[in-house]
């Protein structure tokens, strides 16, 4: 588990995602909070009523080292559901960090801390402690749905999530990717030009020459003048 861990932050987040065909990314508005972003790890999730916090404590003593906790806060952005004694909490148990639909509070401590902390806004106000969630369900977080196991990687570009019976083949993929750019890399340096490495005017050409129906998926060839 360890070397997938560190082999999927050495991959980071812009490899998954074009290894999952542009697609597994948290949206924008799922921040790092904290001083470090890099994380790794299998989801354990929790679903929480709005702007209430007596699941998260839950999901902190049932949630296991090395997860990362996912909380579905329901994008609530003026309740703080994660601050300075849960960042703590979390460090204690061994959690590779934390993702939150919602917002936290005690920035200053969050920013110090090695903890990850990914979340969508900050606000002083807290939560309340009165309501049931759910633990290791399936949740929506950023505008995916992820599942208990799945994996969870988070760096400076933001969150992606690859469902965990993929992940063996996406993180191959993955790497396949970052090999082939760095051999454009090397011959962007060496001066050649991009664009003809990628060979766009072919690219242009081929679309210039198609007619696309979206409604059918269906890609027909213009027929050229005789």
């Amino acid at each position: 588990m360890r070397l997938t861990k560190t082999a999927l932050m050495s991959v980071g987040t812009a490899a998954l995602s074009d290894a999952l065909d542009k697609s597994g990314a948290l949206d924008h508005g799922m921040r790092c909070m904290s001083g470090k972003a890099r994380m790794a790890g299998e989801a354990f999730t929790v679903r929480v009523h709005t702007a209430d916090i007596l699941m998260v404590a839950k999901a902190l003593s049932d949630c296991g080292k090395g997860d990362v906790l996912v909380i579905d806060g329901r994008g609530e952005l003026n309740t703080a559901l994660w601050g300075e004694l849960t960042t703590l909490a979390a460090l204690r148990k061994g959690l590779a960090g934390v993702v939150i639909d919602g917002a936290v509070r005690d920035i200053a401590v969050i920013r110090r801390s090695p903890l990850p902390v990914f979340a969508r806004a900050v606000v002083p106000n807290a939560g309340g402690a009165e309501y049931l969630g759910e633990l290791n369900v399936a949740v929506q977080c950023g505008g995916q749905v992820i599942r208990p196991r799945d994996w969870v990687i988070g760096d400076e570009d933001g969150v992606v999530v690859v469902p965990a019976e993929h992940i063996s083949r996406v993180k191959q993929r993955a790497e396949k990717i970052i090999a082939a750019e760095k051999l454009l890399e090397q011959e962007i340096r060496k001066g050649a030009d991009l664009g003809r490495l990628l060979r766009i005017e072919e690219v242009i050409e081929r679309k210039q020459s198609e007619v696309f129906i979206p409604q059918l998926r269906v890609t027909a060839r213009r027929q050229r003048p005789s």
